[in-house]
C-alpha cells in the first residue's frame, strides 16, 4: 500500500509539472485565457491531490 501511495503521489507530481509547463508554454505563445485559467483550475487540482496523498502517506508511514 505505501508503495502504491508512493507511486501515484509520484504521478500527480509529475502531472502537475506538466500542467505547469503546458500553461507557462501557452502563455508565452499568447494562450486563449479561458483555456489558460482551466489549466490552471487543473494544476491547483492535481497540486491539492498529490498534497493531500502525501500527508496520507507520511501518516501512514509514522503509525
Amino acid at each position: 500500500m505505501h508503495a502504491f501511495l508512493a507511486i501515484l503521489v509520484g504521478i500527480l507530481l509529475m502531472a502537475t509539472l506538466g500542467v505547469l509547463l503546458a500553461g507557462a508554454i501557452g502563455m508565452a505563445r499568447g494562450m486563449d485565457p479561458r483555456r489558460s485559467n482551466k489549466l490552471m483550475q487543473w494544476r491547483v487540482m492535481l497540486q491539492a491531490s498529490a498534497l493531500v496523498l502525501f500527508i496520507l502517506l507520511m501518516s501512514m508511514l509514522r503509525s
